[in-house]
């Protein structure tokens, strides 16, 4: 993919485009590591992302036992984890819309503190539908803070340290999706998947609690007036953006590899060969300890490859991670969990962080799309890996998620070669012009 749009020199800005201003790249008062507040901004936005991934993906380890419980096929089971993501994904650029007009603080602790009361109210759910009604909800609940907290970073931050601390978001977000699962996992096997749902709601509310009392003021946001017509320009214009498209592709297309495999994956070790025990199968999550490394490394990953190439070797340990997990030994398909959560937040942490630098006015709505592009992506990942592990095994998963690693990397290539074309077509400009 080309780089990063560089219009952030020359900015200005459409008064009636529901966007806050950019602070200047020489600002003096952005955050930056070694600055005031930049660590209090990376421990609240961590404490978010731990919050958002365990509520949001609070079912999934637990698919077996509510299965069970209501008596629901994996498929039927699984959109308790598709309804929450999808409901995000539907949300969240209105919701970044409301992030532009009350403030990028405002709105995610408001999004926070919906989710957790709704989150304490999950484990009563009476039957499974009013189980996916009130997790689609909470999703709908929580599109308030990813956007939010994406264009928070580009305002707050100097463009140089973007991509760590997005990456440190990022962090948050593995480090809560491995907690919850490990968390319900042995929970449930003590005391049944109910009770394992009310923890993850108080463990969420000690994250809020953290978030609201840690999380700096903005300096570098101006209200905007909530404006349809401007707001539809806005989205209009970054979904004409070509590199855009393809960013947001590529955050769906990895999406739909990880929510493929870890809704799928708890039904594959709980039947034969394996036969592990809930509580053993929580603490398969432990792997997302890598994906905080991965995550917090893009920002090195970019500097020495270049985004392309910070992107291939996400897709390269993706699709080596899918292989390996063919395998029926538990050591391998263990090996391959740590390639596929790797590979996939790495590659999620360098498109979420182009995104963020790409787009120079609407930076809340470029985050959303890219937010509802992802999300969209774990919800299709979620049901269609179900699908497919219902008609061929696990090896239909895996084919599931190779197909939309093959999808990241064709995006690349042609990327790639645009960028190509675009500098050759512009050598012969600059030759005239001298």
């Amino acid at each position: 993919m080309p780089p990063a749009s560089t219009k952030a020199s020359t900015l200005t800005l459409d008064a009636s485009a529901p966007s806050s201003p950019v602070a200047p790249v020489s600002s003096p008062d952005r955050l930056e590591p070694g600055r005031p507040g930049y660590r209090r901004m990376s421990f609240a936005l961590f404490a978010a992302g731990v919050a958002t991934f365990a509520l949001l993906y609070s079912t999934q380890a637990l698919l077996p036992a509510v299965s069970a419980g209501f008596g629901a096929t994996a498929g039927q089971a699984s959109w308790t984890v598709s309804a929450a993501t999808g409901a995000l994904a539907l949300c969240v650029l209105p919701m970044s819309a409301l992030s532009e007009r009350f403030g990028r603080r405002q709105m995610m602790t408001a999004s926070l503190t919906v989710a957790v009361l709704v989150g304490l109210l999950v484990p009563f759910a009476p039957s499974l539908g009013w189980l996916i009604a009130l997790r689609a909800v909470q999703g709908a609940a929580l599109a308030g803070l990813p956007a939010s907290a994406m264009a928070y970073l580009a305002e707050e931050v100097r463009p140089k340290a973007l991509v760590a601390a997005i990456g440190l978001f990022v962090a948050g977000n593995s480090i809560g999706g491995m907690s919850g699962r490990i968390l319900t996992g042995w929970i449930a096997q003590l005391w049944g998947w109910r009770a394992a749902l009310g923890a993850v709601g108080l463990l969420a509310v000690v994250c809020v609690v953290v978030f609201h009392f840690m999380i700096p003021r903005a300096r570098h946001f101006t209200p905007g007036t909530l404006n349809p017509k401007a707001l539809a320009k806005t989205v209009g214009g970054h979904l004409a953006d070509p590199l855009l498209r393809r960013l947001y592709a590529i955050g769906a297309l990895f999406m739909t590899v990880f929510g493929a495999v870890y809704t799928v994956i708890g039904y594959r070790l709980v039947g034969e060969p394996f036969n592990l025990p809930q509580g053993v199968i929580g603490s398969i999550f432990l792997v997302y300890l890598v994906g905080t490394v991965s995550s917090a490394a893009a920002g090195r990953l970019v500097a020495r490859l270049g985004r392309r190439g910070a992107l291939y070797l996400a897709v390269s340990t993706t699709t080596a991670g899918l292989l390996l997990s063919l395998a029926d030994q538990l050591t391998a398909v263990l090996l391959g969990l740590v390639l596929i959560t790797a590979g996939f937040f790495a590659g999620h942490a360098v498109a979420s962080s182009s995104v963020s630098r790409t787009a120079t006015t609407g930076r809340a709505q470029a985050s959303a799309l890219y937010q509802s592009a992802y999300y969209l992506g774990s919800s299709a990942g979620g049901t269609l890996g179900a699908i497919a592990f219902h008609s061929g095994g696990w090896a239909g998963t895996v084919t599931l998620g190779l197909l939309a690693v093959l999808g990241v990397v064709s995006i690349t290539l042609y990327g790639s070669r645009v960028a190509h074309a675009e500098r050759r077509r512009l050598v012969p400009m600059a030759s005239v012009q001298n």
